[in-house]
Parts: C-alpha cells; structure tokens; sequence
C-alpha cells in the first residue's frame, strides 16, 4: 500500500504564490509517477501536472509558465510551486501516484487552494 499526504494548501491572493507538497510512504517502486490534480465545484478532475520517475514533465496548458512540478525522489516527495495564481485556480488540489509496475493508482485526500481577494 501507498500512503499519500499534501499540504501547503491555503488562501491567497490573485497573483500570489503557493507551494504544494506531497509526501509518499509506504511500498513505493522507483518505476512511478507522481502528478497533481485539482477539482473545483461543479467540475471534473483535471490533470494540472505530473513527473515521472525520470524528470519528465506534463502541464496542463491553463498552468504552462506559472506552475512547476518538482520531486526529490530521496524523499518521495513531489512538490508543485504555483506563481501568478488566479482566482480559477480555486480547487482541491490532489497527489496521485502511479505505480508504472503495476498500474496501480494511489491518491491523497487533497488541500484546498482558494484565490481570492
């Protein structure tokens, strides 16, 4: 099993910055990715952006030049550093990790991120 936590979450500004962390425990395989979702009210869940295990990177465009994917694989840790926010950006942001052995996919309970004035 795989235990995922976020945090970071919060309230801030249009055009401030927030930075997401994800903290992955349990029986990881070095073969994974680890991505960030976000799902606002009324909507579905949408891939914001994901890393695999070799550093290759995936954003969705609304997020292209304003967030950047991280992860300090030492640590299992994937991190999600959010500039220039805006008020769409309003979601529950989610970790997920996915096991590239098995297909197995792991999700976190997710941290809301609001912008707001």
């Amino acid at each position: 099993q795989v235990q995922l936590v976020e945090s970071g979450g919060g309230l801030v500004q249009p055009g401030g910055s927030l930075r997401l962390s994800c903290a992955a425990s349990g029986s990881i395989v070095s073969l994974n990715v680890m991505g960030w979702y976000r799902q606002a009210p009324g909507l579905e869940r949408e891939l914001v952006a994901r890393i695999y295990s070799g550093g290759l990177t995936n954003y969705a465009d609304s997020v292209k030049g304003r967030f950047t994917i991280s992860r300090d694989s030492a640590k299992n840790t994937v991190y999600l550093q959010m500039n220039s926010l805006k008020p769409e950006d309003t979601a529950v942001y989610y970790c997920k990790l996915t096991n590239r052995v098995t297909g197995m996919d792991y999700w976190g309970k997710g941290t809301l991120v609001t912008v707001s004035s």
